[in-house]
C-alpha cells in the first residue's frame, strides 16, 4: 500500500467535505433571513445599452428597394440621429397559405433560418449587421417564436409541436384574426431546443445583437429564462419582450413595452380626456410595481400603433413634439420608428409596399437635440441612474406635467402642457428651486417659491441642472 498515496486522497476528501459544509453555509446565510430584500432583475444588461436609444426599422417600407443593401446606406444618417439599437423587424421567409395581402405578414415565418428574399440575401443581413457595428450600433432582430406560417415545414415534419383546436386540427393563436399562422405547443422540450438553436444560429452566424422577442407573454417565462442564460454564453445580449410584465425583467429580458403609456397619451393628444389622470397612474404603476433595474421601451409609434391617427395635423405637429419629450425626459428607453424623423404622420401598410418619403422636417433636429441630452445627463440613463421622476405639484394638474429628476451630479426640472390651451402655472413645494439652464432656448432661470411659467399650447420646458 503507497501510504503517501492513501493520505492524499484523504486530505483531498476532507478538504472537499469542508469547501461542501463552506458554500452550503454561505447559501444558506444568504437565504436565511426571510425579510432581507434581493434585487429582482438578475439579468445583466449589456453596458452598450445604458445610454441607448432604439430605433426600428421597417425594410420592406425603409427604402424603395426594400433591401438591407438599400438600408445600409441609411445607417450613417440613423447614427447621426443618435440611435444606438437598431430593431430589425423579422427577416425569415413569409409563409405563402393563407397569406395577408400581396406580400404577407413579416410574423408569419416559413422558415427560422432563411432570409426573406424581398430583403436580400444572408450575405447582405451580415453586410448590414458588420457596417452597423463598424459604426457603434447593435442590432436586435425580430423573432416570432409563438407561431409560424401554415406551410413552414415544422406543420408536416413535428406536428405534435402546434396546438390543435377541439377537432384536432391546427389553429391560429386563440381569440386572434391572425388567421395567416398557426399556434406553437411549449409543453414540447423537442420544440423549446429547436427554437433555441435557431435563435443561437443567428447570433453566431449574423453577429445579431439580441431578439425583439413577438407576443412574448404567450410563451413561457422558463423557455425565455433558459433561452437568455444560453445566449448569453455566446455574448452578451439585448432582449425586448413585446409585452408588458414584470416577471420577464428577472431572468429573460431587459426591456419590456410601456403599451400603458401609449394608452394614456393617445386620448391626451386627441383631447378626449379632460386631464392628466391616465399619465398620474402610469408612472405610479412603472414606479410601484415594476422592478428598479427593468427597462421600459417608450415611443410614440411603431409597426402596428399610431398615436396620431384621427387628430388634425396642426395638433398632430405640436402635440408629437411634447409626447416626444417625454418619452426622452421620461423613465424608459425612448424608441424611434422609421419615418418619424420624416414627419411621417400615416401608419405604413402591413402587407403591402408602402414606401416612407424621406424628406428635411424639424422633427429630425427634435430627436437630435433630445438624444444627445439623452447620452449626457445622468439622471436619463437606461439604468442606474438613481433619478426616479418626483412630481412636482403646480397649480394646472389638470393640463400641466411637471416633476423633478436628479442625482448627486445632474438635476431636471421638466414643465410640460398637454392641452391645446395656454397655461400660466405656479408650483408648491420646494424641490424644483434652483438656479437652471432651460435646455432648447440655452436661457437662464432661477426658479423659486416666486416662478410663474407662461405656457403656449403643446409647450414644454426642459431645465438643466
Amino acid at each position: 500500500m503507497n501510504w503517501t498515496t492513501e493520505r492524499n486522497k484523504i486530505f483531498l476528501s476532507i478538504v472537499s467535505v469542508f469547501v461542501f459544509f463552506f458554500l452550503t453555509f454561505a447559501a444558506f446565510a444568504q437565504t436565511s433571513d426571510p425579510y432581507q430584500p434581493v434585487p429582482y432583475v438578475k439579468v445583466k444588461h449589456p453596458e452598450w445599452a445604458r445610454k441607448a436609444v432604439m430605433y426600428q426599422i421597417n425594410t420592406r417600407a425603409f427604402t424603395k428597394e426594400g433591401t438591407f443593401r438599400a438600408a445600409e446606406k441609411h445607417l450613417p444618417r440613423i447614427k447621426e440621429l443618435g440611435a444606438d439599437i437598431l430593431w430589425i423587424m423579422p427577416i425569415n421567409t413569409i409563409g405563402e397559405k393563407n397569406r395577408k395581402g400581396t406580400l404577407g405578414s413579416p410574423y408569419s415565418v416559413r422558415d427560422y433560418y432563411a432570409v426573406n428574399p424581398e430583403f436580400g440575401t444572408l450575405t447582405d443581413f451580415k453586410h448590414f449587421v458588420a457596417e452597423a457595428h463598424k459604426l457603434g450600433m447593435y442590432v436586435i432582430l425580430d423573432w416570432v417564436a409563438n407561431h409560424t406560417a401554415w406551410d413552414n415545414e415544422l406543420q408536416s415534419k413535428h406536428p405534435d409541436w402546434y396546438d390543435k383546436d377541439w377537432k384536432g386540427d391546427f389553429r391560429p393563436t386563440p381569440w386572434w384574426d391572425w388567421t395567416d399562422i398557426i399556434n406553437l405547443n411549449y409543453n414540447s422540450p423537442e420544440l423549446r431546443k429547436y427554437m433555441t438553436e435557431a435563435m443561437k444560429y443567428w447570433v453566431r452566424e449574423a453577429d445579431i445583437d439580441g431578439y425583439r422577442c413577438d407576443v412574448a407573454g404567450f410563451v413561457p417565462v422558463d423557455f425565455w429564462n433558459n433561452l437568455r442564460k444560453e445566449l448569453d454564453e455566446i455574448k452578451p445580449v439585448f432582449m425586448l419582450a413585446e409585452w408588458e410584465s414584470r416577471d420577464l425583467h428577472e431572468y429573460a429580458f431587459d426591456m419590456t413595452y410601456a403599451w400603458t403609456w401609449h394608452e394614456r397619451m393617445v386620448p391626451i393628444v386627441q383631447g378626449k380626456t379632460k386631464d392628466l389622470g391616465g399619465l398620474f397612474v402610469y408612472y405610479s404603476w412603472n414606479e410601484s410595481s415594476f422592478p428598479k433595474d427593468g427597462i421600459r421601451m417608450v415611443g410614440t409609434s411603431n409597426h402596428d400603433q399610431n398615436a396620431w391617427e384621427g387628430t388634425d395635423q396642426e395638433t398632430w405637429g405640436k402635440a408629437f413634439n411634447a409626447a416626444t419629450v417625454l418619452t426622452v425626459v421620461g423613465e424608459g428607453m425612448p424608441m424611434l420608428y422609421n419615418g418619424q424623423e420624416a414627419g411621417n404622420p400615416k401608419r405604413l401598410k402591413f402587407f403591402e409596399k408602402d414606401e416612407i418619403v424621406w424628406r428635411p422636417h424639424p422633427n429630425g433636429e427634435l430627436y437630435k437635440k433630445l438624444f444627445k441630452l439623452k447620452k449626457s445627463n445622468s439622471t436619463l440613463l437606461n439604468w442606474g441612474h438613481n433619478a426616479t421622476m418626483t412630481l412636482v405639484p403646480n397649480s394646472k394638474p389638470d393640463k400641466v406635467f411637471s416633476f423633478v429628476r436628479q442625482n448627486d451630479r445632474d438635476k431636471l426640472f421638466v414643465v410640460m402642457n398637454f392641452s391645446a390651451l395656454p397655461q400660466m402655472v405656479t408650483f408648491k413645494e420646494t424641490l424644483y428651486h434652483g438656479r437652471y439652464t432651460e435646455y432648447f432656448s440655452g436661457q437662464a432661470a432661477v426658479h423659486d417659491a416666486a416662478t410663474k411659467l407662461n405656457l403656449p399650447p403643446w409647450s414644454y420646458r426642459v431645465f438643466v441642472k
